[in-house]
């Protein structure tokens, strides 16, 4: 079991929206970028949100994308233990999670916070909603369907409709 930390938020104070995921994978640690392995949906769902036809590979390009249509990326958790890449394997007596009371004073413009997958939004509502929402209780939630590889039940046409209706929607 391995103890592995998350990274910085991509996000500046025009941010409406945050997505927030559970934790990187392995192979996103392992090269410091957000969504890195090939198979998730993730980068593949933005591109065709903001900038459609592009095969943009570029990292920096892409957060550059995310931060210029308002758009704030990061993770429930600071820290966890947890053995390979699912969220299933996060121990959950050894989860820390980041600071979004601070996060929310900072990022005032940010409106709707969108959970990738299941364990985001559970480990969410169950450690960080109990001390931001008298505070911050005007913010709404959504839980969008995984990005994961893992997350086999939807085609990526089902999952790039549905988080098209909730990010294109609420973010003009």
């Amino acid at each position: 079991m391995n103890s592995i930390s998350g990274f910085a938020p991509i996000a500046n104070e025009k941010a409406k929206i945050l997505i927030l995921g559970s934790m990187p994978s392995d192979v996103s640690i392992k090269e410091q970028k957000y969504y890195a392995h090939q198979r998730n949906a993730f980068w593949p769902i933005m591109l065709s949100l903001f900038n459609p036809g592009s095969d943009q590979n570029n990292y920096r390009q892409r957060k550059n994308m995310l931060i210029k249509n308002n758009i704030a990326l990061w993770d429930v958790l600071q820290s966890c233990y947890r053995k390979g890449s699912l969220d299933t394997a996060i121990k959950m007596d050894s989860v820390i999670v980041n600071d979004f009371f601070q996060f929310f004073t900072n990022h005032t413009a940010i409106k709707k916070v969108c959970f990738n997958g299941a364990k985001a939004e559970t480990v969410y509502h169950k450690y960080v909603l109990p001390t931001v929402k008298q505070q911050f209780g005007y913010l709404e939630y959504i839980r969008l369907p995984s990005t994961s590889p893992a997350h086999a039940s939807m085609t990526l046409k089902q999952k790039t409709d549905t988080w098209t209706k909730e990010i294109i929607t609420f973010n003009v």
